[in-house]
């Protein structure tokens, strides 16, 4: 599946209010990143899950809801997700060739 396409099915799931559309999906997109760490501190804390799926399984939902909300934003702001997709990729990929993948700074 294409990113975007991905993005376009999630317009029959987006159910909140239209006019903090944008403020509510960056909400939600942070939050689900927070339960994603949640699972982990957990997981390093050394508990066991109840009978049932797997750390890797219960992880893997909530990068399912952390993969909707940023659906969601890039939709809100009309950027298509391929295209956030490849030129992350792009900018990643001219860091490596310039050795400059480790440090800090939007701009390096």
């Amino acid at each position: 599946m294409k990113f975007f396409d991905y993005q376009v099915r999630t317009r029959d799931t987006a159910v909140y209010p239209r006019e903090h559309a944008l403020v509510y999906t960056i909400l939600g997109l942070t939050n689900e990143a927070g339960e994603v760490a949640g699972k982990l501190k957990k997981l390093i804390r050394g508990d066991k899950l109840p009978e049932g799926p797997a750390w890797e399984d219960v992880i893997g939902d909530e990068l399912g809801d952390v993969l909707w909300y940023l659906a969601r934003v890039a939709d809100e702001l009309c950027i298509n997700l391929d295209d956030i997709a490849e030129k992350n990729l792009q900018k990643l990929e001219s860091r490596k060739a310039r050795n400059v993948l480790k440090g800090s700074g939007d701009n390096r």
